[in-house]
């Protein structure tokens, strides 16, 4: 007997649990948060994460040149096609023209200013902050241009 009575409570406490998000009212939004992760997103950070873990299995001694280069090159081309995706994707949602292009030529036009003001370093390419005497990012020194 009391061991039927044992599988009614656990029955009971089962269903209750179960029962419990439709009593009070308690349901899944069929709309995207803001913080959620598109599917294209999620693509492009898993190629781009990808990428760098071969970059690190290289310089860590793990893999070959050979099978680098060719998984390199896979992988660039998949980061490529999500960078794309994900960009196409942006574009149609807002309306707007892709910003990899005006990204592109920002990031150029910063490159310029910094090779002008002395603060791009000749080694490794960063851009410091002006006034710098020594790269940020490799540490080489930058030259009489960005000392005044």
């Amino acid at each position: 007997m009391t061991l039927y009575l044992g599988v009614a409570l656990v029955a009971a406490a089962v269903v209750l649990f179960i029962v419990q998000p439709v009593v009070k009212g308690i349901h899944a939004s069929l709309e995207r948060e803001d913080d959620e992760m598109t599917e294209t997103e999620a693509r492009k950070r898993v190629a781009l994460l990808a990428l760098r873990d071969v970059e690190y299995d290289f310089l860590a001694g793990k893999l070959d040149e050979a099978d680098y280069r060719s998984l390199k090159a896979e992988l660039t081309a998949e980061a490529l096609a999500a960078l794309e995706a994900d960009d196409a994707a942006k574009s149609v949602a807002t309306g707007a023209e892709p910003t990899a292009t005006v990204d592109l030529e920002a990031e150029i036009a910063a490159i310029r200013r910094g090779l002008r003001a002395g603060t791009s370093c000749p080694e490794c390419a960063y851009t410091n902050a002006p006034g710098s005497r020594f790269c940020s990012a490799c540490g080489a020194a930058l030259g009489e241009l960005a000392a005044s």
